[in-house]
């Protein structure tokens, strides 16, 4: 390990307010990593369009583009003669069925009595099957549509279509108000979590890369993991880089379909190092640092507190220059930290304007 400066510039921070975390540095292991550029994108069975069962009159949407929904949520509202024609005959049927059902029963009754013939018996339980089919295919193709059948009293030409699945509105197929024919495509839906990366790695890294290993973007101020699914076996013709695919399983808003973006490979880890949170570093006096308690409050806390058990109200930090060896999405490898040294492990900003303060004179309360 080369020989770090220790930068002493000491303070006694007052922190009635501000709770300073800290934590001890640990072992990790850490691979080596690449800054690769990446698009976003979406596979071709990622997006759905939503088809009407029926013909009819566009009447109203009840999404927009760009609008999350859910399954079994309305999508759109259509007027169709078809539905209102199979629904007055479902009603109609229905009628007729019991009609059947009342002249069986009657001849039935007739012919236990002897006052009619098993010929004409026979005659009404065919009609009365007859009636029974038409009333159960009618029954199924508006089971199918979505419509009640068990409350539905009277003919109906409104047809909602509801969404199949979650995902987001991309594009509306069908302008309000127009008229459709049966299985027109009315809105195209992008499933959830239908994001991909598509990285481009350069090949002299071809024999390192693996299925499953971790590629990073950052976006909002928040890392955004995925996992190499697919490593394409043709090369992009215009960058001549390996073309990789890693899923987006995370539930991110603010993706957008062939927006660029920039990428972190990271290679299964090999190496152990000392390391520390990333929240931890801090950019002072230019130099990389990470701030470490003074070892004079070291002692004052092995001594413990005092008789009355007062909170301690105040604490000394020194800031270490370090040098950053590698890092990973969580942790870097540091050098000039010893293993399970203390530090402050968030916050540090307001560390470092406290010595910034005390640097101009001030004195941080």
């Amino acid at each position: 390990m080369n020989k770090m400066f220790l930068l002493t510039i000491t303070l006694t921070l007052t922190l009635f307010a501000v709770e300073i975390p800290t934590k001890h540095s640990v072992q990790r292991a850490f691979g080596k990593s690449v800054e690769l550029n990446a698009q976003i994108v979406q596979l071709s069975n990622a997006s759905q369009s939503v088809m009407s069962l029926v013909g009819g009159h566009i009447e109203e949407y009840y999404v927009r583009v760009g609008q999350s929904v859910i399954e079994g949520q309305k999508i759109v509202l259509i007027e169709s003669i078809m539905l209102s024609n199979m629904t007055a005959n479902f009603i109609s049927q229905k009628k007729q069925l019991q009609a059947q059902e009342k002249n069986y029963q009657a001849s039935k009754s007739l012919y236990e009595k002897g006052m009619t013939s098993m010929q004409e018996l026979n005659s009404q339980s065919i009609k009365r099957d007859e009636a029974e089919a038409k009333l159960t295919s009618l029954k199924s193709q508006l089971d199918t549509l979505g419509i009640n059948t068990e409350t539905l009293k009277k003919a109906s030409s409104n047809f909602i279509l509801y969404a199949h699945s979650e995902g987001v509105v991309s594009e509306i197929l069908q302008p309000l108000h127009s008229s459709i024919k049966e299985d027109t495509h009315i809105i195209s839906v992008i499933k959830s979590q239908a994001f991909y990366l598509k990285s481009f790695l350069p090949l002299e890294y071809a024999s390192k890369v693996k299925i499953g290993q971790k590629i990073v973007i950052k976006t909002n101020a928040k890392n955004i993991v995925s996992n190499v699914t697919q490593i394409l076996p043709n090369v992009d013709e215009k960058t001549q880089r390996i073309v990789l695919l890693s899923s987006i399983d995370e539930i991110t808003d603010n993706l957008y379909i062939n927006a660029y973006t920039s990428s972190t490979l990271y290679f299964n880890s090999t190496k152990k190092y000392v390391a520390v949170e990333k929240s931890a570093l801090s950019f002072f006096n230019n130099k990389w640092v990470v701030f470490v308690p003074k070892e004079e409050e070291k002692h004052k806390e092995h001594e413990g507190h005092d008789e009355h058990g007062e909170e301690k109200h105040e604490a000394e930090y020194e800031a270490r220059v370090i040098n950053i060896v590698t890092q990973d999405e969580e942790f870097a490898a540091v050098e000039g930290l010893e293993l399970d040294e203390e530090y402050v492990s968030d916050k540090s900003y307001y560390v470092k304007s406290q010595l910034l303060k005390s640097s101009l004179g001030g004195h941080g309360h």
